[in-house]
């Protein structure tokens, strides 16, 4: 078996970081939360501030090894996937789901659920993770894996948001890849057979004939959306280039096939944070000529949305052009494939918000995602669609900041749906813990975190602490 060195950073190394940040841990005033002192972040719920130092857990980047073999990778739980993706490429595979922006880190994606274009076959990034080794709140470090000692903290710790623990290290199934990803954009005027057509794709994964590897889809309006198909190629008779002047979702209408190099297809949503680099200039054409492009880049325009939390200064420029205040509505959701054009329907009427972004997914046939993930339950053999929309909408009159985001998650549990917890969420507290397996994830937290030194899920999620 051929096994490639990625980094210089071997097992002792590994280990001494791991005996220093139990160390970090133990030395922390207690009574204080826990939590990262982390440079980047892709989570929309601001957090009261706390006068605790955070976990440094910069020792933790590494991709490990590659073997390009066994198709498997151990990587420290914060490398990021853009590292991640360097790594593997240069092998020719890639993980099984690439996470759309560059700074997600592998750790994050698992413990706060990751998708893309490929997960209508492989699922989500946590079920491509064979073990992991997770640094408790209790101060101790366990392997754990799907069978064995630790398969229950195994189970409870996609969608745990470091409420049960840190991942420090992480082996994962990788895939092998192609140079290059042929899109075939596919126009619909009707919902409905927009369905229709996830369904038959993600079933089949056929289209007219050629096969179909991802699948991801945007809705501009009610009668006007597209299914974005790529297909693996070992040619191609030309490439696109999304990194600098061009936008990629405006191409979408605009050109029926496209051919892109792996390592642009994985990143192509990047560059423009999907299409939210808009709300900074950043797609007008004189700005996007000054615009380096080193910074045309997902975590710039977090930097940006960060500063504005803190410092408010865009709210209070709106404020004295007589503008009204606005409410963030940034989200992710899982409806089920079948009611997937009524929400759609419920959503372009009620919420004014597009472009939209579909992405279908189903959990992976394998014993472990069969059992179910009980803190985030979709149900297996069921396929689902993500809908993830990212904006602001002003708060009218008689209404609260979050109404709209009250309304969204009542509508959800509606249609049978799921919300993901990277952002704001409003569910009082019985209601949450029936939507994200309240019952599993207490006797876990109990068992690993006995006396809470890590903030609880629900008060990470809604009480943003």
């Amino acid at each position: 078996m051929a096994q490639a060195q990625v980094q210089a950073v071997g097992g002792a190394a590994h280990e001494a970081a791991r005996d220093a940040l139990r160390a970090q841990l133990a030395g922390m005033p207690p009574g204080h939360p826990v939590r990262l002192a982390k440079r980047t972040s892709n989570l929309f719920r601001p957090r009261e501030a706390t006068g605790a130092p955070g976990l440094d857990v910069s020792d933790f980047t590494h991709v490990l090894s590659v073997d390009p073999d066994a198709l498997v990778a151990d990587v420290q739980g914060m490398t990021t996937y853009e590292h991640l993706v360097d790594a593997t490429l240069a092998h020719g595979c890639m993980p099984l789901v690439v996470p759309q922006l560059k700074t997600i880190t592998i750790g994050g994606a698992v413990t706060g659920l990751g998708i893309e274009a490929s997960s209508f076959r492989s699922g989500l990034p946590h079920e491509s993770v064979l073990e992991m080794e997770v640094l408790t709140g209790d101060g101790d470090i366990v392997t754990a894996t799907p069978e064995g000692e630790h398969a229950d903290l195994f189970r409870a710790f996609p969608n745990s948001y470091g409420s049960l623990g840190y991942a420090l290290r992480l082996r994962i199934e990788l895939e092998r890849v192609h140079p290059y990803v042929r899109l075939r954009h596919v126009r619909f005027t009707d919902l409905d057979a927009l369905q229709d057509a996830i369904g038959q794709v993600t079933s089949t994964r056929v289209h007219e004939g050629a096969p179909v590897d991802f699948v991801d889809g945007v809705v501009f309006s009610a009668d006007e959306s597209y299914l974005v198909l790529g297909d693996w190629q070992d040619h191609a008779p030309f490439t696109s280039d999304y990194t600098g002047q061009r936008v990629f979702y405006r191409s979408i209408p605009q050109q029926s096939v496209d051919f892109l190099t792996v390592r642009d297809y994985l990143w192509r949503w990047d560059t423009d944070w999907f299409w939210c680099s808009r709300a900074f200039g950043a797609q007008h054409p004189l700005v996007r000529r000054l615009w380096p492009k080193r910074l045309l880049r997902s975590d710039v325009y977090w930097k940006l949305v960060a500063f504005e939390n803190r410092h408010h200064v865009f709210a209070r420029l709106d404020e004295r052009r007589g503008r009204p205040p606005t409410e963030r509505v940034v989200q992710d959701v899982e409806v089920p494939l079948e009611r997937t054009a009524e929400f759609l329907r419920w959503f372009l009427r009620e919420v004014p918000i597009e472009p939209i972004w579909l992405c279908p997914l189903a959990l992976r046939d394998t014993a472990v995602s069969r059992a179910g993930w009980p803190l985030y339950p979709l149900e297996p053999g069921r396929t689902y669609v993500n809908v993830g929309f990212w904006s602001t909408v002003p708060i009218a009159d008689g209404r609260r900041d979050g109404d709209v985001n009250r309304a969204i998650e009542r509508e959800v549990h509606d249609v049978g749906g799921h919300k993901s917890l990277y952002s704001d969420a409003y569910y009082d507290e019985a209601d949450f813990w029936a939507h994200y397996g309240g019952e599993t994830y207490h006797a876990v937290k109990a068992h690993y975190d006995p006396e809470g030194r890590l903030p609880s899920l629900y008060d990470k999620a809604v009480r943003r602490r």
